[in-house]
């Protein structure tokens, strides 16, 4: 079974853009869309390069609600906040993806309370509605302090693992990261590596919804 390839992008911000745009711009030739990751209040003058973006393919998914312990309540509250600060920039999202890749219970209830279709965590992509989970591990370059060769090659190779053995793949880029040596084309190698085994690109607005449960 060939694997499906998604690429996502948070820390997108006026500090950021360049670089935002760079990896973009590789990308395209690749055919290899982003799941741009948005916090609206952080974008300011990158709100506009997200736009742009969202006409070429990219999908926008809304990022934050980072706390493990969210209540339902205060989790509602918090999407509210941010749909309007979206709809004021002239975006709109229908998949969340936490910060520190962690959704707490309530946040998963406030997100299908508020009509959002999807959830993407550290584990798995969640369909909201059914409460299925298409299985997928994230792939990223961690640890912004201490970036180096051997952390290039750990998400190349499993990058590389994760395609060869179908399903889902993903890999996650921190625009903040891209500045440090190696960075950008470690992110490259690896999905270059993921198309080498004919994994097929995607976005997590795109991604097909699981049609048997999958324990995450």
């Amino acid at each position: 079974m060939h694997s499906q390839l998604v690429v996502s992008l948070s820390g997108i911000g006026p500090q950021t853009l360049d670089r935002c745009a760079d990896l973009a711009a590789a990308l395209d030739p690749r055919k290899v869309p982003l799941s741009l990751l948005v916090v609206p209040r952080e974008l300011g003058v990158a709100q506009e390069w997200v736009r742009q973006r969202a006409a070429l393919g990219d999908a926008i998914v809304l990022h934050g609600l980072g706390q493990r312990r969210l209540p339902a309540y205060e989790a509602g509250l918090l999407l509210t906040g941010a749909r309007v600060q979206m709809e004021a920039i002239g975006l709109n999202a229908d998949t969340f993806a936490p910060r520190r890749c962690v959704a707490s219970p309530g946040t998963l209830i406030a997100l299908a309370k508020h009509r959002f279709n999807r959830c993407a965590d550290a584990h798995a992509v969640r369909d909201l509605g059914t409460g299925l989970a298409t299985i997928g591990r994230l792939h990223a370059l961690t640890e912004r302090s201490s970036f180096g060769e051997l952390r290039s090659l750990a998400l190349v190779y499993a990058t590389a693992r994760s395609a060869r053995r179908g399903g889902l793949t993903r890999i996650t880029v921190d625009a903040r990261d891209l500045h440090r040596p190696g960075a950008r084309q470690a992110v490259l190698d690896a999905v270059d590596i993921a198309l080498a085994h004919d994994a097929a690109p995607t976005t997590y607005v795109r991604l097909p919804s699981p049609r048997h449960e999958a324990a995450a």
